[in-house]
Parts: C-alpha cells; sequence; structure tokens
C-alpha cells in the first residue's frame, strides 16, 4: 500500500469543517492531524511561523503577503468563514453618532487595521457611505488584552492617521471609558456583551441592513481560506484539488445537517425555518466554494484591499489561488 503523506491541518472546528476533523471525510492519500486553533492565535502562527501544512488563513493577510512575493501558503477556493459586517461596528452612543457619515473626525479602534473584517467595513463605509479611511483617526491594541500588533508588516502613508495605543490598555476598556468613540472589528468588546451604558451598535437592526447590503451587493463577505504550503504543492501538485476536494465533501455533509428535521443537528428550535429563509433571500448556494463562483466578491475586496494601502499591487483573484483549483472540471 503506498504511503500516505502526513500532514498537519489547523483551522477552526465549523459545522462545515467537522467531517474533516473527525475523519469523517478524509484528504484522499493523505494521513492527517487535525489542530483545532481559533483566529487570533491561528493567524500569529500561520503567518509568523509557517506552523501548520495546511491552514485555515486571514483573506487580508493572505493578499498582503502574495503581493510582496512572501506567502509560504498557497490558497483554495474553500471559504471556511464569510459573516456580514455591518454589526460589527461598536460606537459610543452619547457622542452624536447615529448614521455612518458621523464618524468623520472619530477615533476608532481597530484590533489590527489588516485584519479582513475591518478590510470589508471599510469598504463598506467608503462605498456605500462615503466615508473614507483618511477621515477617522485609528487606533491600534488588543480588543480585551493591551499590546496586540499586526500580524504582518503593513504600510501606510502618512494620510492614514493609525497610532498604537498606550501597552497598558484595551479596546474595550478605551471605548468603555469614553477614551474612544468607536470599535470596529470580529469580535463584540465585552463592554458591549456586559450591556455597559452608551455603548451599543452603529447598526442596531443590522439583520435587515445586511439583507439589504446583500440584495444590492451580491456580496456574502470571505473571511477566511484555506492555505496548504507552497512546498507541498510543488513537491504533490495534485494536494490542492484533493484538499479541495475533501472541504467541498464537508461543507456538503453540514448543509444536509441543517435541513435534518427529524432531530435537529444544533440547539436551535427553528434552525431548519432559518435556513429555508437564508435560501429565499440569498440563493440555493448561499455559502458558495469555488473561484468562479466567488470572482466578484474576491474582485471587490481586492480592489479594496488595495485602496486600503494593504497590498503592494492590486492582486488578481487568481493570484491567491493554486491554478488546479481556478478551473475544476465538472461532470
Amino acid at each position: 500500500m503506498p504511503r500516505k503523506i502526513p500532514l498537519t491541518l489547523a483551522g477552526y472546528n465549523y459545522d462545515r469543517t467537522k467531517a474533516i476533523f473527525s475523519g469523517r471525510v478524509p484528504i484522499e492519500g493523505c494521513d492527517v492531524v487535525p489542530l483545532e486553533l481559533e483566529g487570533e492565535a491561528l493567524f500569529h502562527r500561520a503567518f509568523k511561523f509557517q506552523e501548520f501544512d495546511i491552514s485555515e488563513l486571514s483573506l487580508s493577510s493572505h493578499m498582503a503577503t502574495v503581493s510582496r512575493g512572501e506567502n509560504a501558503y498557497i490558497g483554495i477556493p474553500a471559504f471556511v468563514s464569510r459573516v456580514f459586517r455591518h454589526s460589527g461596528i461598536y460606537i459610543r452612543t452619547d457622542r452624536g453618532i447615529s448614521k455612518p457619515e458621523d464618524l468623520r473626525g472619530r477615533t476608532v479602534g481597530v484590533p489590527e487595521y489588516q485584519i479582513t473584517a475591518n478590510v470589508w467595513i471599510r469598504s463598506m463605509l467608503k462605498d456605500d457611505y462615503g466615508v473614507k479611511p483618511e477621515e477617522i483617526h485609528w487606533r491600534r491594541g488588543g480588543i480585551e488584552e493591551p499590546g496586540r500588533a499586526e500580524r504582518s508588516p503593513i504600510q501606510l502613508p502618512p494620510e492614514i492617521d493609525l497610532q498604537q495605543v498606550p501597552d497598558d490598555k484595551t479596546l474595550s476598556g478605551m471605548l468603555e471609558k469614553g477614551e474612544i468613540d468607536a470599535v470596529i472589528g470580529a469580535r463584540a468588546p465585552s463592554c458591549f456583551d456586559r450591556g455597559v451604558a452608551n455603548v451599543g451598535r452603529l447598526f442596531p437592526d443590522f439583520k435587515t441592513v445586511e439583507q439589504d447590503y446583500f440584495r444590492r451587493t451580491g456580496f456574502f463577505p470571505i473571511m477566511h481560506l484555506i492555505g496548504i504550503r507552497k512546498t507541498l504543492v510543488e513537491q504533490y501538485p495534485w494536494l490542492p484539488v484533493t484538499v479541495y476536494d475533501a472541504y467541498l465533501a464537508a461543507k456538503n455533509l453540514a448543509v444536509k445537517d441543517l435541513n435534518e428535521v427529524g432531530c435537529l443537528k444544533a440547539q436551535l428550535p427553528w434552525m431548519v425555518d432559518h435556513y429555508k429563509e437564508t435560501r429565499r433571500i440569498m440563493g440555493e448556494d448561499y455559502w458558495p466554494y469555488g473561484f468562479k463562483e466567488n470572482l466578484k466578491n474576491l474582485e471587490a475586496f481586492a480592489r479594496a484591499h488595495h485602496e486600503q494601502y494593504l497590498s503592494v499591487h492590486k492582486v488578481a483573484p487568481e493570484e491567491l489561488f493554486a491554478p488546479s483549483t481556478c478551473d475544476m472540471s465538472k461532470i
């Protein structure tokens, strides 16, 4: 029997990846050691130390390293994390901020300037409301722990006011005390979760706003993709398609579970109804994998990423992925 390739695989154990982590869906020809890790720790280790053979990656950080020719990973178009981000803008409600345009001239905290969620939020603020990144004072730091910095280097022009907050402060604490006007990011600051007075969302009815955004743009924002170590792909050219097929199979199993009414697979009493509502609004395959299926989404992100000075050149989407996964055959 041919020897299987031993591979480490790191990422979050979502419903759509669970079958890979459990071994229910194998990666053909590979002996996989799964490592369950979440965003910040995972991306820090992947981008700084390239610890994993297969890794979930931040779309923004991957695009930045590709633009500089420094990427240790090559992507496959399995987009394991997608999130609408209008809900990710947290404000002081006592500062006269009631609409996006009111963020002009304000001081806004970010855990990292480059994270994918913030690229999408700044793009939305600019494209839909005319608020440019240059019109906001950005302050970087940990949301709950002090001292956070960028996971990979960025170079911003002088017109972007980005400053590190003091080492003894957190963004959640600063928002609670009124030392900044807002926080944007992928996680809610704990002061919001605790219901602290004068802290709220810019869009309290974010679901309605996000559904309108989808109807207007067709974008369900991509956050993360899967990357494979480039040296492995050079050694095993068949690996990208094989890994992609496994992630697609795992996603399809998760979708099947969402529509299982006989015994609910998650602790949500109206899960099947929510699934059907989502399909009515967003279409049959509302969480698509594949390069061509996501090309407009990727092009929009690449444009915003370059406009926000995070990529050296405007990255063509195909630069992000193994070529074999951009032109898949169909039966």
